[in-house]
């Protein structure tokens, strides 16, 4: 048994994990962070995708203890109270999901994807990084869409705060 301690999604969690225990079955069973999906224990879906230390991770193919001092965001920490975030309100406004279960690895990654490209994507950058993640119900479109669409709306407000702090 190991002890581990990191934040996830701004609060400070520890906990005595077996050293096998994968990062997404200690954010799912330990602490009770359900949105984050275990598809196929092998890194190939990206259902399980979370942020740790501002990188979208496959969090079934991390152990818990190697996340031990770090920050993890899961899709529960992604929103602001009541407020979507941009990445989940597009989502929503343009349909990008239909069962829902790749959904949260989809928003993480997308999120980490426009983080990295924050003069703003193409759609052929964003169907090259999302080959990481499956999804069997869409045929992928409105989730291009969706993220074209949350990277504008970020790139405007990235710009809009330049702008006043000028």
């Amino acid at each position: 048994m190991s002890d581990v301690s990191f934040v996830v999604n701004g609060k400070r969690v520890s906990g005595a994990v077996e050293d096998r225990t994968l990062l997404v079955h200690f954010l799912r069973e330990n602490l009770g962070l359900t949105g984050t999906h275990v598809g196929c224990d092998t890194s190939q879906c990206g259902a399980c995708v979370v942020h740790v230390d501002g990188r979208a991770v496959k969090s079934c193919s991390m152990l818990a203890v190697q996340a031990s001092g770090s920050t993890v965001v899961t899709i529960e920490g992604l929103a602001n109270g009541a407020d979507l975030h941009p990445v989940q309100a597009a989502f929503k406004e343009h349909h990008g999901l239909q069962c829902g279960f790749c959904t949260p690895g989809m928003i993480m990654t997308a999120t980490d994807m426009i983080a990295r490209h924050p003069e703003g994507l193409d759609e052929a950058t964003v169907r090259a990084e999302l080959e990481g993640n499956i999804c069997r119900c869409t045929g992928y479109h409105n989730i291009v869409k969706a993220i074209l669409a949350a990277s504008k709306t970020m790139a405007k407000v990235s710009k809009g705060k330049v702008k006043q702090a000028a």
